[in-house]
């Protein structure tokens, strides 16, 4: 199908140049950022120098992926009540951090998630698991943003033949990589904070927009949503729209909802944010900044996806290109013509390449922190040559995803996503909690509990329905599912975290009490500094 029909009216050289400024500006700041570079702690954690309203800024540029945005619109667009319960688990998801993971995690770290499960535990063996374990979420997400990248591409851009959607990802990866290396944590700080900025004003004023034409009045919005629906305008008000009545849909979405509510405290690329405040205060304040923001964001998000219902309609939406994740581009496209689209698709793309450079900095550190200079260097590495490990990392992450991008283009990615949640919730978050809370555990429950947690996560959603044995869509002729044609699924659920959690804390556990190892006088320092932040690393001037 032509981008005309999908799009009309939409002008591909005005989205370039949009986007284009927005990459100058970025760089631009990202190169003054880079002067105060120095030190490791500058590279991994930004020097420690953000405020808490900055860095809460930069966790919500973090969190709202492009998924959040055009994801989370066209959901609700096409199916009402059930597409906002995404914003709900997402929003949900941020007290578990808040409450149970934030503050203990700055006090007791340094740099990455396993310095905290390493601080009374044999240091290799508990390294080498948390940067596994980094390594598969982090490649997990960076494969849906990279693969949504060619896909936003083909309904904004115009480019429809699969090797100049492949041009474009490479493109995105190079620009990424390039945050990476000249800006480390600051730098990414500073293009996530701008990027929060005009995403959060975009849809700001996308909100105003739709209210303003039915007289804010949100009942007035929802009935034209219902109109406009035509005969299955009713259901969009009520729940059961998407995930049916029936038990397995609802068990499916229990399951993805406690992946998506304990998933985000397990994310790395979001726990390393709290290591660039300098205390721990400031790192509660930069969460409740976060929840405030993200919480707002979700709800222009309702208004965007019925607005999308009302003025262009469910048909229109999935006709277009990009099918579901065309809802919030169209809608601007409705609104303000093809300037406010231009605007709407450089804050999607924006929205990409900020997301993508976290995570590869958080996987970098990673490999660099956890495995080059406590693994293979037996922790005796210097500052320097660990920094260059880490761009060195960064590189090959860089290619890695543009490969993965290339390759899953045009693939059902949704599942990606929820892998990279319930592999966040079974591998990390089990491990997290028991470290900080529980004091009999010890080297083999944190081992258990991740390789445990990874292996049983991957392998039930390799045998689940997402990847294969959906049945196939008369109208597209296509399944649902990620590979076309075959069915070798046993596992009834999309998405495994209702039962890969549970294994992962009970590995956890098993693995505990079945060792003797047991280190009394660690856990009561990590108790003390966990709570009081004694002896944790402060900002340093330089």
């Amino acid at each position: 199908m032509n981008l005309a029909a999908g799009v009309e009216g939409s002008s591909p050289v005005l989205n370039i140049t949009i986007f284009g400024l927005f990459v100058v500006v970025t760089l631009f700041v990202v190169f003054r950022a880079s002067r105060n570079t120095k030190t490791a702690s500058d590279y991994y954690a930004a020097g420690r120098a953000f405020t808490g309203p900055q860095n809460g800024v930069a966790i919500a540029g973090d969190y709202l992926s492009a998924a959040s945005f055009l994801g989370i619109a066209g959901a609700i667009a096409i199916y009402g009540y059930d597409g906002f319960l995404y914003s709900i688990g997402f929003l949900v998801a941020w007290l578990v951090a808040l409450l149970l993971v934030a503050e203990l995690l700055r006090n007791t770290g340094k740099f990455t998630m396993g310095d905290v499960l390493a601080f009374r535990m044999k240091q290799r063996p508990v390294r080498a698991a948390a940067a596994t374990s980094t390594l598969a979420v982090s490649f997990f997400y960076l494969l849906a943003q990279m693969a949504g990248a060619g896909g936003l591409v083909a309904l904004l851009l115009g480019i429809e033949s699969k090797a100049g959607q492949a041009a474009i990802i490479v493109i995105v990866g190079i620009i990424m990589i390039a945050y990476v290396l000249i800006g480390g944590m600051k730098g990414t700080t500073w293009v996530q904070i701008i990027k929060a900025a005009l995403l959060i004003a975009g849809a700001l004023a996308m909100t105003l927009w739709v209210l303003a034409m039915y007289g804010f009045n949100l009942s007035a919005l929802l009935q034209g949503a219902v109109d406009k629906a035509g005969r299955a305008g009713e259901a969009l008000l009520g729940p059961g729209n998407q995930y049916g009545k029936t038990g397995t849909t609802k068990l499916d979405f229990l399951s993805l909802g406690i992946a998506l509510v304990l998933g985000t405290a397990g994310l790395p690329h979001v726990l390393m944010r709290f290591y660039t405040v300098p205390t721990a205060k400031e790192a509660r304040r930069s969460v409740v900044w976060a929840i405030a923001l993200i919480g707002v964001f979700y709800l222009f998000t309702l208004v965007l996806g019925y607005g999308a219902g009302a003025l262009v309609g469910a048909d229109k939406i999935k006709a277009a290109p990009g099918g579901v994740n065309s809802a919030a581009p169209l809608l601007a496209l409705e609104l303000g013509g093809p300037i406010l689209l231009g605007l709407i698709a450089a804050i999607a793309f924006a929205t990409i390449l900020a997301v993508v450079a976290g995570l590869t900095i958080t996987a970098s550190a990673s490999f660099a922190h956890d495995v080059y200079a406590s693994v293979i260097k037996k922790g005796k590495a210097s500052p320097d040559s660990e920094v260059k490990v880490a761009r060195i990392t960064a590189l090959v992450i860089g290619a890695v995803a543009i490969l993965g991008g290339i390759l899953a283009n045009g693939q059902n990615i949704a599942f990606l996503v929820a892998l990279a949640f319930a592999v966040a919730a079974s591998a990390n978050l089990p491990t997290i909690l028991y470290s900080l809370f529980w004091k009999r555990f010890n080297t083999q429950g944190a081992l258990w509990s991740i390789y445990g947690g990874l292996a049983v996560c991957i392998v039930l959603i390799v045998f689940s329905p997402a990847v294969s044995g959906k049945p196939v869509d008369p109208k597209t002729g296509k399944s649902a599912s990620m590979i076309q044609g075959v069915d070798f699924h046993w596992f009834p659920l999309d998405n495994p975290g209702l039962v890969s959690i549970p294994v992962a804390f009970f590995l956890g556990w098993l693995g505990t009490v079945l060792s003797k190892e047991h280190n009394q006088k660690k856990y009561a320092e990590m108790e003390v500094r966990s709570l009081t932040g004694a002896g944790a690393e402060k900002a340093v001037a330089h």
